[in-house]
C-alpha cells in the first residue's frame, strides 16, 4: 500500500461541490506529480481528465474508442461518438 507503482481512482471527486472539487483537482495534480506512480483515474468529466491526465482513454460499452491526448480527442476524433462526447461537455 505504501509507494504503489499504480493507483486506481474511480470518480474520486464526483460527489463534491464545484469549489471544493476545483481545489482538490489542483491538490491531486500535485500529488500525482510528486508520487511519480501511474494513476488510472475514472471520470466522466472531460475537463477534469484533461487537467489531470497526459493520456485519455475514452470507452464506450467497455471498449476503447480512442486513446490519446485531450487535443487528439477534440481535433482528431476517431469516430463520431468521440465528437459527440466532447461536444456534450459543459464548461
Amino acid at each position: 500500500m505504501l509507494g504503489p507503482d499504480v493507483m486506481a481512482l474511480d470518480e474520486p471527486l464526483g460527489a463534491l461541490d464545484p469549489m471544493i472539487r476545483f481545489q482538490l483537482q489542483a491538490d491531486l495534480r500535485g500529488i500525482f506529480e510528486t508520487v511519480g506512480a501511474t494513476v488510472i483515474l475514472v471520470t466522466h468529466d472531460l475537463a477534469e481528465a484533461a487537467w489531470l491526465a497526459d493520456r485519455i482513454i475514452l470507452l464506450r460499452d467497455g471498449l476503447v474508442v480512442q486513446d490519446g491526448s485531450f487535443d487528439d480527442l477534440c481535433h482528431h476524433p476517431a469516430e463520431p461518438f468521440v465528437s459527440e462526447f466532447v461536444r456534450a461537455q459543459r464548461g
